[in-house]
């Protein structure tokens, strides 16, 4: 099976580089605009979580399809760090504990990163397994792809090595255990 998961456009929380998990944000013009530029690889199936800027990226980059909505594809759950940027959180000692971790511990008031993990990664075999197309794309976000591809794929990497760009991701195969990168997707 060939897969593309796609990271979600640009938002304007993307753009102040904010963490925006469960906030439903909209892509913004530039991000629409970034999306309905660029060429995106054929697919039988389009996979989506159900947060607005998936939704809206499935329909400008697939407008012949009906997404597939995921409801546990979505995004982790920021917690207190919901919509807020690196530089406004530089003085919260939850927020430098978290950075010491490399990324381990919970999101105050949030999820926790391995609850996360696999959380999509369980959705994601199971959105595989009820739609045996050839070719299923999916229109999810950063984090989403980053936990697939730490998870499946093979040579094994970090979680933080997949960070892809907005509108960006991978063209893998998957043969229900191991993915294998075909290409990228800028």
């Amino acid at each position: 099976m060939i897969i593309n998961l796609i990271r979600h456009g640009r938002t304007e929380g993307n753009l102040e580089s904010r963490y925006i998990g469960i906030i439903d944000e909209p892509l913004c013009a530039g991000g629409i605009s970034e999306l309905k530029a660029k060429k995106f690889p054929e697919c039988d199936a389009v996979i989506c979580s159900p947060m607005t800027r998936c939704l809206q990226t499935a329909a400008i980059i697939y407008p012949d399809k009906k997404p597939i909505v995921y409801e546990n594809l979505r995004e982790c759950n920021f917690g207190a760090f919901e919509g807020q940027s690196p530089r406004e959180l530089s003085e919260n000692p939850f927020y430098q504990k978290w950075l010491d971790s490399g990324g381990t511990l919970p999101f105050p008031g949030g999820e926790m990163p391995e609850d996360f993990k696999n959380r999509t990664c369980e959705e994601f075999l199971r959105a595989v397994s009820e739609n045996p197309y050839e070719i299923l794309s999916f229109a999810v976000h950063g984090g989403t792809v980053m936990s697939i591809m730490e998870r499946f794929c093979e040579p094994k990497k970090g979680y933080f090595d997949y960070r892809v760009n907005n509108g960006c991701g991978y063209c893998v195969s998957f043969d229900g255990k191991t993915i294998t990168i075909i290409s990228e997707i800028k």
